[in-house]
């Protein structure tokens, strides 16, 4: 039994809810959507991120033997109930938004359209499988947006909560635009570009910190990114620059201190011994408000590497992501709980551009609503067969364009004074007020 994709890794009410619905016969067909229901605060938008994940889940859903014997054993549930699971599988459709699409609160990112139990099921880890993605890549998309042509790397998988959320942060970090990843193993799964300079250790189990940067340069002499702040930042770059006379050196890591001062310190060392092609790279609890600031102050930095307050999105940990029931049996379902509060029923939503192809608004409707602009909602599963979706490469540059066409207030770091407009369409409303009618 793998721990990360078997069914099992659930709320036990997803499992109490599938044994009611066999026992009352509720297996008609059931749609929920996955949505946020509002921004965090200094966020003007979100990321889809997940998807690919989400799929996997879904596609491989199943009970074997492990957790069916689990079931019979536990002694909270009917003894029919495992053969029951033991026959499930996910039949039904999935429609999403692409994976880096920019999405603001009450747009779907995933519909799923299934017999109630199976659709049921599907909550707690798909949830919590895009919720997280999404997360680390909105985060990762700000960073992108402070740091501009800057290369940025993520550094996180030691600081990550648990070894898939570092690895599933470097894949949302990529996604949301980041160059690359300390993290071997997303390089391996995901393709993405794989990066590292060397270690303190290195350079102090050295007598000399020269000799630390020559023999670390005769294994990698076309790679050396050479780590100078173990004792003296600028003496070490002076001692970086005598060692390079016997190898080429890439450039520099600076990982800690005043990095704006000492960046134009060490970039005065490097161009004076004639190395103005050297990069300097700059970590240590950043982030991209302390990105922003190095860029607007012009050190001159070439590179970041951010790790804790990425794949940990430090100052806003969670969003307000649900996933709720919208339709059952043919009947479109709400929820009116006091700020809870959900618009009914199988929904697409529409973008609209401005004149100059920035986005000017987005409405959410009724599927069957046509309303002008571009459909958002794309099928990924027909009848529980996946459809092919695109390479993680192409949902980054997906991310990369939409967020070139953000209106140019939404792509600050603070909350923009006017949020961006998303639009509940009159066929939402009419379709809620009845529903609220026919439930009074």
């Amino acid at each position: 039994m793998n721990p990360l994709s078997t069914p099992l890794l659930t709320d036990l009410y997803q499992l109490t809810m599938l044994q009611a619905y066999f026992e009352h016969r509720m297996t008609d067909t059931a749609v929920f959507e996955l949505f946020v229901r509002k921004l965090p605060p200094d966020r003007n938008f979100l990321v889809a991120a997940g998807l690919e994940q989400a799929l996997d889940f879904v596609e491989q859903l199943r009970f074997g033997d492990e957790e069916l014997g689990w079931i019979e054993r536990c002694g909270l549930f009917r003894p029919q109930f495992a053969a029951q699971l033991a026959q499930l599988r996910f039949t039904g459709d999935l429609h999403a938004l692409p994976e880096g699409t920019v999405f603001f609160p009450n747009e779907p990112l995933l519909r799923v359209t299934a017999p109630f139990p199976e659709a049921q099921l599907l909550e707690t880890r798909v949830l919590n499988l895009i919720h997280f993605e999404t997360l680390i890549a909105s985060k990762a998309a700000r960073s992108r947006l402070a740091a501009g042509a800057k290369g940025l790397i993520d550094f996180g998988l030691r600081r990550a909560h648990g070894a898939e959320a570092g690895l599933l942060a470097a894949r949302a970090s990529y996604l949301g635009g980041f160059d690359g990843t300390s993290t071997v193993l997303a390089a391996h799964l995901f393709g993405i570009p794989v990066f590292g300079t060397m270690a303190h250790s290195f350079v102090q189990a050295h007598d000399s910190e020269r000799a630390a940067f020559e023999h670390f340069a005769s294994v990698f002499p076309d790679n050396a990114v050479l780590l100078i702040d173990t004792y003296d930042t600028v003496e070490g770059a002076r001692k970086a620059v005598a060692a390079a006379k016997s190898f080429r050196m890439k450039g520099v890591r600076l990982d800690s201190g005043d990095l704006e001062d000492l960046s134009r310190k060490v970039r005065q060392v490097l161009d004076a011994a004639g190395l103005k092609d050297a990069i300097i790279f700059a970590s240590g609890n950043l982030d991209e408000d302390r990105v922003a600031g190095l860029i607007a102050a012009g050190a001159p930095i070439d590179s970041y590497g951010i790790g804790t307050s990425l794949v940990t999105s430090a100052d806003h940990p969670h969003l307000d992501a649900v996933y709720k029931l919208q339709e059952y049996a043919g009947r479109p379902r709400r929820k009116r709980s006091t700020g809870k509060a959900t618009w009914p029923g199988r929904k697409q939503v529409y973008r609209q551009f401005a004149p100059d192809g920035t986005f000017a608004r987005d409405v959410v409707t009724a599927e069957t609503d046509r309303q002008p602009g571009e459909p958002l909602l794309h099928p990924v599963m027909a009848q529980g067969r996946r459809l092919a979706t695109p390479p993680l490469r192409v949902a980054r540059e997906r991310a990369m364009q939409q967020m070139a066409l953000l209106p140019a207030p939404l792509r600050a770091l603070r909350t923009a004074a006017s949020p961006y407009p998303v639009e509940i369409s009159a066929a939402l409303k009419a379709l809620a007020d009845e529903v609220d009618r026919a439930t009074a």
